[in-house]
Order: structure tokens, then C-alpha cells, then sequence
């Protein structure tokens, strides 16, 4: 009731008030995730955050920053949703270790892994497909401290499907797939006691699609799932199928959903911004049709970035060289913001007001254009040389920031 009242009152406040110009905006949209924070504390499940995005998300450094915060201050939930295995060569996954066997077929939806017609795809953007026996994909904790004692996989069944174990430490399962029309399953396998491992292995040479594995705990923390494509930008998620989806928010049950696009966008030299609001508006009442609910939602504004090229910075308009006080870039081309950027991040920050969305500005955060920049010539440097991504380091100083501007909003809101 009092997440209902507030949300009521900050639709008025917000209609008066046109647009927020802080770092975390129309924070309140998140009432029912503070709520649920708040209710962490007494025990129960965990909370569950899931985030959707681009490399930024799929490297993790962000998300890693962000999670371990949450984890020191709510504790540990579980490593929380990913794609099945190793779904590249590169696959970061901080806290535990994807493994498989070579027999699996890879299907995403951007990039050279994506076929139209192949095996459907859900929120974690990959789907894994076997047809031998004895093809396995598995989960190990890195540390006793990273430990599970639940997992959840969504595969498909369909006819002539086959069979699969799950197994959770010593508990083991069978799965048959193999049913009369195809739709989504997913499975949960519980242990008494925390374990360090988990798997899925075929038991014949028929047909199993995996489309997403999550570890998990039962009681308690928070988990922070990050689910990213690199290069993909927003449209790509539509690729994903509804059914599939529908089946996976019903199975891992996010509290907070979070969606973090707008860098590929920024640098494309096709799109507008009145097109990519289009494409955002019709995600946001997508993903939440799919939901089943009206779950609260934080917009991530798309961050600085920079590029030497100026003639790809020039997608909106001329852009202007970044300041180079310290002289860095004595004797060579300067780097420019491309100016789409600017132009997505006020179209994210409408969308948020009128769709009912909290919106963080991530570009405000570093502080502003050409901050990409700055943060690369910092010592240490925060982000790589590709003025782009960001190190480990950086990556782990936005996630501080995030869960920074979340936790002033969420104590707030507590007051209240």
C-alpha cells in the first residue's frame, strides 16, 4: 500500500515538475524493489536484480562493481542467471567458472553466432543446443564464499527432445524434454547444503536446447544476474522469443529489472534518436507484458564514450574535440564525444518519466562529455584505451556510484 500512495503522489510531482536533471531520477518507480530490500533483512528469498545490456553488461566489470556492494551489505544470494556455458571465447563470469564440452551449437541474437531461424532465444541472449550424448555444461564456485544451493535451467521441450541430468552437488535429476508441443521449461534442483558445482549432461543423441542456467541460495542476500550481448543494441532484444522469456520471469522472478543500452546506438551512423525512442518505449511495455506484472525498472542512460574517428562522432550534428589540458594528445588527433550520445540519453531520460521508469545518468556520474576521456588518462587509468570500456577498476567505481545514489534513494524512501 505505501509503495501504491507514493507512486500515485510522484506521478502528480512529476507531471509538474517536467524533467529531473539529478543522477538518479523519479527514484521512487522503485518503491516496491526498496520494499522488498527493506523486507531482506527479516530472511526470506533472495532479492533479485536482472540486468540486461550491451558489453558493459556482458564484461561485468559494472555489474561486478555493483553486486559485490549489494553483497557486503545484504549478503550473498547466488551468482544469479546466465547463459548456459560458454557461450565465446572470453566469457567473464566474476565469483564462479562456466565450463562445457565441444559438442554444443551456440545461437544469440547479434553477432556471428545469430541465425534467424535457429534455436530460440531468451533473456540471457544465447541459447546452447546438443545432439550427443554426454555434452555437458557446468557451473563451479570460485570461492567457498561464491557457494549455491539451488539452481534453475530453462531448456526447451518440444517433440523428439531428449533427456538431460541436472546435478547440484550430490543431488541428481532427470529431465526428459522430449513432450508434444514445443514451449520453455524450467527446472529447479534444491540441496540441503551449499555446493560448489552444478551441471547439466545429455543421456542420448537427441535434440536438448538450454537457454539460460542460474545458481542461486534459497534464503536470503541479494543476486545480481547481468545479461549482456556485446555490440547488440536495444532492437536486438526483440530477436529474443516471447515464450521463452515469459517462461524465465516466471522462473527466476526479478525483483528489479534493469535495462543498459545506448552505447553501440550512440556510435551508429543510421539511427535517430526518434527512432531509438520508438524501439525503447515499445521494449519497455514488451518486457513488462512479458513480466506478467508491472515490475519497477531503472533505465541506465548511456555513458560517455569517444572515438578519433570525427567523421563517426559526426552523427548528430559536428561534434567538438574533448579538452586536453594536460597535453596527452600533444601531436595527434584529438578525441570527440559522438554527438547521437547526448541526444539518446535526454530520449531515456522521457521515456523514464513517462513510462514510469527510475533512470540513472551514467554520463553525469563520470561527469560529462568527454569524461571518458578523463577517466582514461587518470592514474590509474579507469578505462581502457579504446576510450569505450572500462578496466576493472573503473568498472568497479560506477558500480560503487550506482549502488551509492540506490542506497540514499532506498533509505529515503524508508524514512517516509
Amino acid at each position: 500500500m505505501k509503495a501504491a500512495i507514493v507512486l500515485t503522489a510522484l506521478a502528480a510531482a512529476q507531471s509538474a515538475s517536467g524533467t529531473c536533471t539529478e543522477t538518479l531520477c523519479y527514484e521512487d518507480n522503485l518503491a516496491p524493489f526498496f520494499e522488498r530490500l527493506e523486507a531482506s533483512e527479516s530472511g526470506g528469498a533472495p532479492v533479485h536484480i536482472l540486468q540486461i545490456g550491451d558489453s558493459h553488461t556482458a564484461g561485468d566489470m559494472i555489474t561486478n562493481g555493483w553486486r559485490e556492494e549489494l553483497r557486503d551489505r545484504y549478503g550473498h544470494g547466488g551468482r544469479g542467471v546466465l547463459a548456459a556455458g560458454r557461450p565465446y571465447g572470453g566469457y567473464l563470469t566474476w565469483g564462479v567458472t562456466a565450463s562445457q564440452t565441444s559438442g554444443w551449437e551456440v545461437n544469440s541474437i547479434f553477432g556471428r553466432g545469430y541465425a534467424n531461424y535457429g534455436p530460440p532465444l531468451g533473456l540471457s541472449g544465447f541459447s546452447q543446443t546438443a545432439r550427443a550424448e554426454g555434452e555437458m555444461l557446468g557451473i563451479s564456485a570460485d570461492s567457498p564464499d561464491q557457494s549455491f544451493d539451488r539452481i534453475i535451467v530453462c531448456a526447451i521441450s518440444q517433440p523428439g527432445a531428449g533427456t538431460l541430468t541436472m546435478r547440484l552437488g550430490f543431488e541428481t535429476e532427470r529431465w526428459e524434454l522430449d513432450g508434444p508441443a514445443r514451449q520453455t521449461a524450467c527446472r529447479t534442483v534444491d540441496s540441503d547444503y551449499p555446493q560448489l558445482g552444478a551441471s547439466v549432461t545429455t543421456l542420448d543423441d537427441r535434440i536438448v536446447t538450454v537457454t539460460s542456467f542460474a545458481t542461486m541460495r534459497q534464503e536470503g542476500g541479494v543476486v545480481l544476474s547481468n545479461l549482456g550481448v556485446s555490440g547488440s543494441q536495444l532492437v536486438h532484444v526483440g530477436r529474443s522469443s516471447d515464450e521463452v522469456a515469459t517462461a524465465e520471469f516466471a522462473a527466476y522472478a526479478p525483483d528489479l529489472l534493469v535495462i543498459a543500452f545506448g552505447t553501440n546506438e550512440g556510435f551508429s551512423q543510421q539511427l535517430t534518436a526518434a527512432g531509438f525512442e520508438s524501439d525503447l518505449r515499445a521494449q519497455v511495455n514488451r518486457l513488462r507484458r512479458l513480466a506478467g506484472r508491472e515490475i519497477p525498472i531503472l533505465l541506465i542512460g548511456a555513458p560517455d564514450a569517444n572515438t578519433r574517428n570525427r567523421a563517426l562522432a559526426d552523427n548528430a550534428g559536428p561534434p567538438s574535440p574533448c579538452p586536453d589540458p594536460a597535453g596527452v594528445n600533444s601531436g595527434s588527433r584529438p578525441w570527440y564525444t559522438p554527438t547521437l550520445l547526448a541526444e539518446l540519453r535526454d530520449r531515456q531520460r522521457r521515456v523514464a518519466r513517462d513510462m514510469g521508469l527510475a533512470f540513472w545518468d551514467w554520463n553525469a556520474a563520470m561527469g560529462g562529455r568527454c569524461s571518458a576521456h578523463q577517466w582514461r588518462n587518470r592514474e590509474p587509468a579507469l578505462m581502457r584505451g579504446d576510450h569505450v570500456h572500462f578496466n576493472q577498476t573503473g568498472g568497479a567505481r560506477i558500480g560503487q556510484m550506482l549502488f551509492a545514489d540506490l542506497e540514499r534513494a532506498a533509505a529515503a524512501y524508508s524514512e517516509r
